[in-house]
Order: structure tokens, then C-alpha cells, then sequence
């Protein structure tokens, strides 16, 4: 499926066709398919070539080109939960369970394989989907998807630090007064040649903002907004602080939660099809992670 994308030129000294469509988000390889594979670029109606010198105002218009179908990618009829969806991308609640990318040994139903379900369901077929901010298998929460290339390439201009993504987690133990909220800035690295991390004088710089909302005897509910994006960060800065996750044998202790008590509730970016406006979604966390609370309350 192609898209179809209009742009009106505003700089004063507007540059080449090509450096114009970089500059708002279009990438080399998405002007690439818009020339080779039935996309076409226009100016005040007219076909013109990335060379082509632009005044202010003119008209542009962008149709991509058709994306590479991969066969072995096979539709799911599970369901998803779109909490917004608009023209060019999606945002999801994920369940706990359900990877958020098909991996080599199971490409039957992660989020990518549902959404091509659903996108089939409301007869476009031709959509594909590209995951932009993902989650652990076992993390829920809110994912946001592209559903087409250009997308991907335009979020992909967006600086990370601009993508705020918060979460609740229900961690062992307790804090002391003077814990109760901070910033954890270790480094994180692989722990042998598993797929356990660990902090590490020699690991990729990683930072975790957390603010403890309630205590009970033994478990604390906290609030955790990542600055960077270091796998299985907030798993590995919990435990290192000494508060492992609920349902995390893997970084804790064996307890009777049956997937790490992670959520993802928040998430706000600038919208790259709408004047950079801020997107702001929140919800609420899902029952296991509730009923998890309450009988921790109780």
C-alpha cells in the first residue's frame, strides 16, 4: 500500500526537493522506494527530481513507494487493544506474554503479527506494521506502532530523550525514608553469554528515575520513568537497589506472581504528523498487576 503525505514549503531559502524532505523526516531509503517502487514526489503538481530547487510555498506532495511484503510474516487473529489510532500509527496495550516482535523461534503471534490481523479485518491488508517502542515479553503496557515506512523513518527522527515512558512496578521490600525517590545512574552490561544483564563498571550507560507511591509490609509500588533504554533496565536497577520485581526469578527471588509485575502506563512524544504535537496516553494497570496489590494491601 502506498501514503500519500502534503507538505507546504516555509522556509525563506528552501534548499533541494531532497534536502527538504530529509530535513521533515523523510529517510534516504523511504525517497529511494518512493522513486524505484510505484511511489512519485510532486511540486505544485508536477513530478520533479530530488534536485529540484524549491521556492517557499510551494506545494509538496509525497506518495510512498509500495513496502516489500515478507511472506514468512504470518498473520494473527488475536486480538489487539488500540488505546489511539491515527493515520500513520497506532499506539497498543500489550498484554503480558506477548512479544512485542516475532523472534526466529516464534513468528506466529507477537504484536506485529496481531496487528497484521487487524489491519486485515479493516481491509487494509497492505499495511505494515513498525514497532517503535517495544516491550519485554512479560512487561505490559503501551507500545507504539508505525504503519508504514514513512512513519518509522519520521519517528525515527525524534530524538530519544523526547519519547517519556513511564511505569508501575511492585517490588520487594521497602524503602527507607531517605529512598524514597531518585535517580539510579549505574551501568549496565551482559552477565556471561545468557541474556541476564547486570551492572558493570564496563556497561552501556543506563539511567532510572523511580518514586516510591505506596508501601506495605514487604512491597513497594513505584513509579519508573526510563532516560535510557538498556535491556531489562528497570529489572536490573530494582535489583541492584535491592528491590527485585514481583514475578522476576531471573533478577529476584521465586514468588507466586507468574510474569514480572512490570506496566507500562505512560507514554507521551511529539506527534511527527501533526506540528510535532505532544501525545499524551496513559492507562490504567491491567487486573494481575491490581489483584497483585491487593492482596499485598491485605
Amino acid at each position: 500500500m502506498t501514503s500519500l503525505f502534503k507538505l507546504i514549503v516555509q522556509e525563506k531559502d528552501p534548499k533541494k526537493l531532497g534536502s527538504f524532505l530529509l530535513k521533515n523526516g523523510f529517510s534516504h531509503q523511504v525517497l529511494i522506494k518512493a522513486r524505484h517502487h510505484h511511489g512519485m514526489i510532486l511540486v505544485n503538481h508536477k513530478r520533479r527530481y530530488l534536485s529540484f530547487h524549491l521556492r517557499t510555498g510551494d506545494e509538496v506532495i509525497f506518495v510512498s513507494g509500495e513496502e516489500k511484503k515478507n511472506q514468512f510474516l504470518k498473520p494473527s487473529n488475536n486480538p489487539v487493544d488500540p488505546v489511539l489510532e491515527t493515520k500513520n500509527y497506532i499506539v497498543l496495550n500489550k498484554p503480558a506474554g506477548v512479544l512485542s516482535i516475532p523472534s526466529r523461534y516464534e513468528d506466529n503471534d507477537a504484536i506485529v503479527n496481531r496487528l497484521m490481523g487487524y489491519f486485515s479485518s479493516q481491509n487494509e491488508k497492505d499495511l505494515k506494521p513498525h514497532v517503535i517502542t517495544r516491550l519485554d515479553r512479560d512487561t505490559s503496557g503501551l507500545v507504539l506502532v508505525g504503519k508504514n515506512a514513512v512513519a518509522h523513518a519520521r519517528f525515527s527522527k525524534i530524538g530519544k530523550e523526547q519519547f517519556i515512558k513511564k511505569y508501575h512496578a511492585i517490588v520487594h521490600g521497602n524503602f527507607a525514608k531517605d529512598e524514597l525517590a531518585g535517580l539510579i545512574d549505574e551501568p549496565i552490561g551482559k552477565e556471561g553469554d545468557g541474556v541476564k544483564r547486570a551492572v558493570v563498571a564496563s556497561g552501556k550507560k543506563a539511567q532510572t528515575r523511580y518514586r516510591v507511591l505506596s508501601q506495605v509490609k514487604g512491597a513497594s509500588l513505584v513509579e519508573l520513568r526510563l532516560l535510557t533504554g538498556r535491556t531489562h533496565q528497570i529489572r536490573v536497577h530494582m535489583a541492584y537497589l535491592g528491590h527485585p520485581l514481583f514475578g522476576d526469578p531471573l533478577y529476584g527471588i521465586d514468588d507466586d506472581f507468574s510474569r514480572q509485575a512490570l506496566n507500562c502506563f505512560y507514554l507521551a512524544f511529539p506527534d511527527p504528523f501533526d506540528n510535532e504535537k505532544k501525545r499524551v496516553i496513559e492507562i490504567k494497570d491491567p487486573q494481575d498487576m491490581s489483584k497483585l496489590w491487593q492482596k499485598l494491601v491485605n
